[in-house]
């Protein structure tokens, strides 16, 4: 069982910064495949980023590429999605997830846990 809360949302204005963090509680953090999401109103939640299981790659959307940052602290059990260059599409709310396999897909339903949201708002 994984418990995730992130943080680090709030409002930003277009080409500025945030970094989300999430915080894992529970045992094994090491031992899951942890990624991002973000759903905008009236959209699908989409997928943002994850570092699979034991593997040392990150895969990002292309819309997040070269702009968006996952990077994992294992000693401390958490996860952060550093943002630059922000742009108003970006605006969502932004998910943490974890998943128990090796995989690295960008659909949701092969996540296991999953936290509440953390709002992020560009402004033009």
């Amino acid at each position: 069982q994984v418990q995730l809360v992130e943080s680090g949302g709030g409002l930003v204005q277009a080409g500025g910064s945030l970094r989300l963090s999430c915080a894992a509680s529970g045992r094994s953090f090491s031992r899951y495949g942890m990624g991002w999401f973000r759903q905008a109103p009236g959209k699908e939640r989409e997928f943002v980023a994850v570092n699979p299981r034991n593997r040392g790659i990150t895969y990002y959307a292309d819309p997040v590429k070269g702009r968006f940052t996952l990077s994992r602290d294992n000693t401390n059990n958490t996860v952060y999605l550093q943002m630059n260059s922000l742009k108003p599409e970006d605006t969502a709310v932004y998910y943490c997830a974890a998943r128990s396999d090796y995989g690295f897909g960008s659909s949701i339903y092969h996540y296991d846990y999953w936290g509440q949201g953390t709002q992020v708002t560009v402004s033009s």
